[in-house]
C-alpha cells in the first residue's frame, strides 16, 4: 500500500464528504437565486408524494430538476416527457448523491403543446358560439363567374392553385388578394383580406389558402379574429391550408375544407373536360328527344287533319246540299210531269168542249183551267218551299241531336249486348256485359256497381 504524505505546512482546511455538499449548496443558492431555464423534459417520474421529478435537456446538455406539490398549483397543465418549457427555478445541490439540480418554483409551456392547449380551447369556444354549426355553411357555386385567392403572393401555393385553375377552368378571371400567411400580424392581414374581398364584392368564391408548415407557422389561421372574419363573409370560403393531416380553426369554420391548395382549387371548380364531355352527351339527349318528339307531333298532326277532315261540318253540309238537291230535281220532275199531265187534260178538254159546248161555255172552262193551273202551281211551289225548309231544319236538328257530335263533345253512349241504349240504371244488373261507344272506339265493360 502506498502512502501519501503532505507537507505540514499545508493548512489547507478538510471538509468531509457532507460538509462540502453542504457548503456547495449554499453557495449555488446564494449566487443564484432565480434564473429561467427553457428546455424540453424528459425521465419524468410522479411518485406517491406528488412531486414531479425530471431532467430538463437540448441538444447539448441536461439537468435534473425538481418541482415541488405546493409550487403545482397554479400549473394549467400536466407536462410529459417531450414537452418543451420554460421554468423559473432555483439552483441546488441534492446533498445525498451531491447531484446539481433546479428545484422550479413556476413552469409555463412553450412550443406546440401550449399552442395545441390554445387551440384546443378556442376550437371548443367556437363551437359552443355556433360558428361550425352546418346550417350556416354556404353553398359553393356550380360555375363560377369569378374567384378569389387569398394568400402570400410568392408562395409555392399560389402557383399550385393557378395551375390548377387554368388547367381545370380556364374561362373564370382569377383575383389574387395578397396577404400575410405567417407571422404576429398575419392574423390581423389575413382577415381584413377576407373582409376587403366582401367589400369588393368581385367573387363568387373565396380560395383561403397557404402551404404546410409547423403548428406555430400555421397559427395565424388559429386565430379568433380569422374565424370571425370568415363566419362573417357573405361570399363561400373554401380553406386549402397546410398538408392534409393539418387542421385550423380556419377550416372548422370555412364553408368547405381542402386538404392541400391544390385540392382546393379542384373543389372551386368544375373540370373542363367533364363539362365538355357532359355537354356533348346533353347535345345528343336534347337532338334525340327533339327528334322523337317531332315525329309524335306529326302523327298526331296527320290523325288530328284526317279525324277533322272526316268530322268537318263543311263536308256534312255538302253531303246535304247534294240531296237537296236531289230533291229539288224530284220535285222538279214531278212539277213537269204534273203540268205535262194537266197540259195534256186541257187539249183534250178543249177537244171536248169545241165539240160538246158553246163558246161561252169552253172560254169559261179554259178560264177555270187557267185558274186551275195557276193554283196548282202556286200549291207545287209553296209544298216546295215547306219541304225545302223541313229539309233544312231537319237537317241541323240531325247534326244538333247526332250520337257522333255527343261523343266529339267527350260523352259516350252505352248499350246493352242486345244493343239497347242504356237510359236507366235498372236496365242493367251488377256483372252484366255493357259496350261504351266513344268518339273513336268501343269500350267493353262490366258492371260492377249500381247507385
Amino acid at each position: 500500500m502506498k502512502s501519501y504524505e503532505f507537507d505540514e505546512q499545508d493548512d489547507q482546511t478538510v471538509y468531509s464528504v457532507s460538509e462540502l455538499n453542504n457548503d456547495v449548496k449554499l453557495l449555488l443558492e446564494d449566487t443564484f437565486t432565480s434564473v429561467f431555464v427553457e428546455g424540453e423534459i424528459s425521465n419524468f417520474i410522479v411518485p406517491n408524494s406528488g412531486h414531479w421529478y425530471f431532467s430538463l435537456k437540448d441538444a447539448n446538455a441536461q439537468v435534473r430538476c425538481a418541482m415541488f406539490r405546493g409550487s403545482q398549483r397554479k400549473l394549467g397543465f400536466t407536462p410529459k416527457d417531450g414537452s418543451h418549457v420554460l421554468i423559473k427555478a432555483r439552483v441546488s445541490l441534492y446533498e445525498s448523491r451531491g447531484d446539481y439540480q433546479l428545484i422550479a418554483e413556476s413552469m409555463e409551456e412553450r412550443g406546440e403543446g401550449k399552442l395545441q392547449r390554445q387551440f384546443e380551447a378556442l376550437k371548443k369556444k367556437l363551437a359552443a358560439a355556433g360558428l361550425f354549426d352546418t346550417e350556416h355553411k354556404k353553398v359553393l357555386p356550380l360555375f363560377p363567374n369569378q374567384i378569389g385567392v387569398i394568400t402570400s403572393s410568392t408562395g409555392a401555393a399560389v402557383r399550385d392553385i393557378l395551375n390548377v385553375l387554368k388547367r381545370r377552368y380556364p374561362c373564370a378571371p382569377i383575383i389574387l388578394y395578397p396577404t400575410l400567411v405567417q407571422g404576429t400580424s398575419a392574423a390581423q392581414k389575413i382577415a381584413f383580406a377576407i373582409e376587403l374581398a366582401n367589400h369588393r364584392n368581385e367573387c363568387d368564391v373565396i380560395i383561403l389558402a397557404r402551404g404546410g408548415g409547423s403548428l406555430e407557422d400555421l397559427w395565424p389561421f388559429n386565430e379568433e379574429i380569422v374565424a370571425h372574419a370568415i363566419y362573417k363573409s357573405k361570399i363561400p370560403i373554401i380553406s386549402g391550408i397546410g398538408h392534409e393531416i393539418d387542421f385550423t380553426i380556419a377550416d372548422f369554420v370555412a364553408d368547405k375544407r381542402a386538404p392541400t391548395p391544390s385540392a382546393a382549387a379542384e373543389i372551386a371548380t368544375p373540370d373542363k373536360t367533364e363539362l365538355l364531355q357532359q355537354l356533348t352527351h346533353s347535345s345528343r339527349q336534347i337532338t334525340r328527344q327533339m327528334q322523337r318528339q317531332s315525329n309524335t307531333m306529326k302523327q298526331q298532326l296527320r290523325f288530328t287533319q284526317k279525324h277533322l277532315y272526316q268530322q268537318h261540318p263543311k263536308r256534312q253540309l255538302i253531303e246535304k246540299a247534294q240531296r237537296l238537291d236531289f230533291y229539288e230535281l224530284t220535285l222538279v220532275q214531278l212539277q213537269t210531269r204534273l203540268l205535262n199531265r194537266l197540259q195534256s187534260t186541257r187539249s183534250e178538254l178543249d177537244s171536248k168542249l169545241h165539240r160538246l159546248t158553246p163558246i161561252h161555255a169552253i172560254r169559261a172552262a179554259e178560264n177555270q183551267a187557267t185558274l186551275h193551273q195557276q193554283s196548282l202551281l202556286n200549291s207545287v211551289l209553296t209544298t216546295l218551299h215547306a219541304k225545302e225548309t223541313q229539309l233544312a231544319n231537319a237537317a241541323a236538328t240531325l247534326n244538333a241531336i247526332s250520337p257522333l257530335a255527343t261523343l266529339t263533345r267527350g260523352y259516350a253512349i252505352a248499350t246493352t249486348k242486345a244493343a239497347r241504349v242504356i237510359h236507366d240504371t235498372h236496365q242493367v244488373n251488377v256483372g252484366d256485359e255493357i259496350e261504351v261507344r266513344l268518339r273513336q272506339g268501343t269500350l267493353g265493360c262490366v258492371v260492377e256497381k249500381i247507385d
